[in-house]
């Protein structure tokens, strides 16, 4: 089976598990603080913090001027809080200082190399979390990868790198533009579900047939069993639910 084809059919059977999004206009700078409070902890984790922040300080700019130990303890629950306070906060004084305002609106007039170039120079404002911004934020054909869809893509021999960002350069021209946005939602959620990390569920899986992952025997489907779908809790996805 060509790659092309195998990922046609990768995508086909992730669709008839899990529905796209609602694919509605949100605020940049939501998308991207949203996203970096979930870096290193759930999304429900993170979506506590966010609506903390929201209901604590009455804009972003309050939060700017705010002291670190109080953006921190509104966003404990999502862990790492003293260091993400400080990157929020040092982000959106530098907004201010640069700009004269706390808006990301002004990225949605350039490309998406200028604003990887923009915002990759703040600390703790990643590959993936700006990725996120420009799909999700966006709705442009942008593919981010997480450590899921990093385990995922090689276990179905899509592609064999080493890490998240090699696989988030191979997977640009992979994966077709109109289908990047909704797969990376939905990879994310299978890995949580079934292509877990350890003991995946190789004998629920829709993707069996398809992938190349050694160990998957060890899992593999008894004679006879019926593959189910395996949703469990922890399908929470921030970004569907950041207004």
């Amino acid at each position: 089976m060509k790659l092309n084809q195998k990922i046609q059919k990768i995508i086909s059977k992730l669709n008839s598990l899990y529905p796209d999004r609602d694919n509605k206009k949100r605020e940049l700078i939501d998308i991207l603080i949203a996203t970096k409070l979930s870096q290193n902890t759930t999304d429900k984790a993170a979506y506590i913090a966010f609506n903390n922040l929201k209901q604590k300080f009455s804009d972003w700019k309050t939060i700017s001027n705010a002291p670190v130990s109080e953006i921190a303890k509104q966003i404990r629950v999502c862990g790492l809080a003293n260091n993400k306070s400080r990157e929020i906060k040092k982000f959106l004084q530098t907004l201010i200082k640069k700009r004269g305002e706390i808006s990301l609106e002004y990225l949605r007039n350039l490309p998406d190399e200028k604003i990887y170039e923009e915002l990759l120079q703040f600390k703790g404002f990643g590959l993936k979390t700006i990725s996120c911004l420009i799909a999700f934020g966006l709705n442009r054909p942008v593919f981010p990868v997480d450590t899921h869809i990093h385990r995922i893509l090689n276990r179905l021999g899509i592609v064999s790198t080493k890490n998240a960002v090699q696989t988030f350069q191979k997977a640009k021209a992979l994966i077709p533009d109109k289908y990047k946005v909704e797969l990376h939602r939905k990879l994310i959620l299978f890995g949580r579900e079934t292509c877990t990390a350890k003991n995946p569920k190789c004998n629920e899986c829709v993707l069996y047939e398809l992938c190349l992952y050694e160990e998957k025997k060890r899992f593999a489907p008894k004679k006879n069993s019926k593959l189910r779908n395996h949703h469990t809790k922890n399908n929470y996805l921030i970004l569907d639910y950041v207004d």
